[in-house]
């Protein structure tokens, strides 16, 4: 199914206009955060049941310049996407195309080359070990890609996919490139990102004390990631609270 582009002189009957607003929300934030790549990286979300429609960033734009008016709404299943006069960035299409095709749990994707993440995935172990709590939350729910190929296109797109089939895996180390974080909705997605980020910050600090690591049980590391995913709606409430700010610092995001 074909979707039409998002006529701008109808903003008031903006299709998914709450879910723009999310996610221009969490690009504006990224940016606050120092974890932008200038035009690059992108961030999408399925709007059908299907998982196969989905909001995304448009080409080539500043994240600190996107309001929920400028996100492009596209089919994973069209094949004439990168023909429309508004296409995305060819890598956007091909890596979250095809997530949003394969992984019907994959509601939101957030793609960085955030810092710490990235030299995190240049280590010839990528895997984060649970040295504190917020490490811990990522206990058996990342993946490291070990087999970079190059820009994403849609072929690495598809490869990259099938690594996120398991919907335990909350995160993929995308080796030698950055993070790819999913969720169910743009408050998770963004509060997983935003702490994976801080534990691949304390465990690469720790790796440059030399120092013998104090690295937690399987058990408590499981028990730890368990009772955080249980916990009361965390993430909701930090996105909600981001979004207040925006609301009084930037309000143009929702425009």
């Amino acid at each position: 199914m074909s979707v039409e582009p998002l006529r701008k002189d109808n903003l008031s009957n903006m299709p998914y206009y709450e879910e723009r607003v999310d996610l221009a929300a969490a690009f504006r934030w990224t940016v606050r955060l120092n974890m932008h790549e200038a035009v690059a990286n992108h961030f999408s979300l399925s709007v059908n049941d299907e998982g196969t429609q989905f909001l995304i960033n448009p080409n080539q734009r500043h994240f600190s310049l996107i309001k929920a008016s400028d996100i492009l709404l596209l089919d994973a299943n069209d094949p004439s996407t990168m023909d429309r006069p508004d296409a995305p960035e060819e890598t956007a299409w091909g890596l979250h195309g095809a997530v949003h095709r394969h992984c019907k749990h994959a509601r939101c994707v957030l793609h960085v080359h955030s810092i710490h993440a990235t030299i995190l995935a240049s280590l010839a172990d990528s895997t984060i070990k649970p040295i504190d709590q917020n490490c811990a939350i990522f206990h058996n729910r990342h993946v490291v890609d070990d087999s970079y190929g190059g820009l994403a296109f849609e072929e690495e797109g598809e490869r990259c996919a099938q690594l996120l089939a398991d919907p335990k895996i909350q995160v993929m180390v995308m080796g030698n490139h950055g993070v790819m974080v999913i969720g169910d909705n743009v408050g998770e997605a963004f509060n997983r990102l935003y702490y994976f980020e801080r534990a691949a910050e304390t465990y690469i600090k720790a790796l440059w004390t030399g120092q013998p690591l104090r690295i937690l049980s399987d058990e408590i590391a499981e028990k730890t990631a368990q009772e955080i995913e249980d916990y009361d709606d965390q993430s909701g409430r930090h996105f909600s609270d981001l979004k207040e700010i925006l609301d009084k610092e930037e309000p143009d995001y929702k425009l």
